[in-house]
């Protein structure tokens, strides 16, 4: 994502924003930072408040010995989120918005795997659904800095006919319009974080063929979401 802070706390009517600068990535890794949207509610006064924060992508669960397991908990499947140990709390309180211009996937033909990068057809910012916990570290004494790392997990539903031909899963996007319903951590009850998730709609995505670079996460620039020649 190659985007400001200025045009994502625009894009996403932000209150406080707790990020100075973002650096373009181009080629976005499980551990890496990005920046992630979310909702909280202030006692006093009791209102919500938008915010802009960094965290870094691979969940870790508030009750997990150390940060490793971060690393394998970068999806959750949106059929199973509301049930699986790990997510199941942070789907109840703890939601939030990935932005992001694109994804990339590799689509699987005869002739071999075709990296592919999908975008908004007017290249408009997508949110993808997410889930956010605050892991805290209990080597650190709670004044520390340092003590709470927050992490986030991407959910993903099952592709449409329109995307299926590339990749059977792909990220569930969420509309302008459902933002705030999305990130209110007053809806929290399963049966309501299941209607929103069902009622996310369908994608419109533009698929475009890259280069090969993308698979080596030390590539990061703007070429990679060129099409390739």
């Amino acid at each position: 994502m190659a985007r400001s802070t200025g045009d994502l706390v625009a894009s996403f009517d932000v209150d406080e924003s707790y990020v100075e600068r973002i650096e373009p990535s181009y080629n976005v890794a499980p551990t890496d930072e990005v920046p992630l949207i979310i909702d909280r509610r202030h006692p006093e006064p009791d209102e919500l408040s938008r915010k802009l924060v960094m965290a870094r992508w691979g969940l870790v669960p508030p009750w997990a010995k150390d940060p490793k397991s971060g690393a394998r908990l970068i999806n959750a499947r949106m059929e199973t989120v509301t049930e699986k140990p790990s997510f199941r709390k942070a789907a109840s309180r703890k939601r939030a918005l990935v932005a992001a211009d694109g994804y990339f996937e590799w689509q699987k033909t005869a002739g071999g795997k075709i990296p592919t990068y999908l975008h908004g057809a007017d290249g408009e910012l997508l949110a993808f659904a997410g889930l956010f916990e605050n892991w805290p570290d209990p080597s650190l004494p709670e004044d520390h800095p340092d003590k709470w790392l927050r992490t986030f997990t991407i959910i993903t539903t099952e592709a449409t006919d329109s995307l299926g031909h590339i990749h059977d899963r792909t990220p569930l996007i969420v509309p302008p319009d459902l933002y705030a319903d999305w990130l209110d951590p007053g809806t929290t009850a399963e049966a309501d974080v299941r209607a929103l998730l069902d009622a996310m709609p369908e994608p419109h995505l533009v698929p475009r063929t890259v280069s090969d670079k993308v698979n080596n996460v030390r590539n990061n620039g703007p070429e990679l979401i060129e099409e390739a020649a």
